[in-house]
């Protein structure tokens, strides 16, 4: 995880920054290797665990809202009806309309609450995961860089040794060439046949 000294100097720089939330993109997921996801799992599930549970407040806000309006208008046509016919029955259902309108005001109270301290919660999670992906890509880029610079050398080594065997293999074709050249002013062309047939033949074995 991102050490603490960095977390703070990273924080400061970024008060007032808007950062996206990173589980909810899918290049996240591709940014961080098997290693990298694993080492941010616990941050990554609570992250995900508070947006899950802000999504599912502000749903049932929804439902309560519309549950608690069509309370309160069914609450005016019992009204109305009761004082026209002085119905028990209607006035009880009126105040259970009440009772129930009383609990979702409650309810709406208690999640409005926890929808304030939602966003903060999930801004300082998603800020912790930034700060720990960023360290562990450019860690990672580091190491990569050492590598490629290991491997560069190598290849710079291995390219100037392919360099001299090709040089030393063209000189010895070249000096062939000019030993079989000789050899062959030398003693004639038909007692190299001679040679060749039995001395080529021989190597070959």
């Amino acid at each position: 995880m991102a050490d603490k000294g960095k977390q703070d100097r990273f924080s400061e720089a970024l008060v007032g920054k808007k950062i996206p939330i990173l589980t909810l993109d899918n290049k996240w997921y591709r940014l961080l290797d098997e290693q990298g996801r694993a080492m941010a799992k616990e941050i990554e599930e609570e992250l995900n665990a508070k947006l899950k549970r802000q999504g599912k407040l502000n749903t049932e806000m929804k439902e309560i809202k519309r549950l608690k309006k069509k309370m309160m208008n069914d609450i005016v046509s019992m009204v109305d009806e009761v004082s026209q016919t002085g119905n028990k029955k209607l006035e009880k259902d009126i105040e259970d309309n009440k009772r129930l309108i009383a609990e979702c005001n409650e309810k709406l109270e208690s999640y409005q609450e926890e929808l304030i301290d939602l966003p903060r919660e999930i801004d300082r999670l998603n800020m912790k995961l930034m700060l720990y992906t960023m360290e562990y890509c450019y860690d990672t880029m580091h190491d990569n860089a050492v590598q490629i610079g290991e491997i560069d050398e190598w290849v710079t080594q291995v390219r100037i040794e392919l360099k001299k065997n090709l040089i030393r293999k063209q000189e010895m074709e070249y000096k062939n060439q000019e030993i079989y050249s000789y050899m062959n002013d030398i003693f004639g062309a038909e007692m190299m046949d001679l040679f060749d047939a039995a001395f080529l033949s021989e190597q070959t074995k």
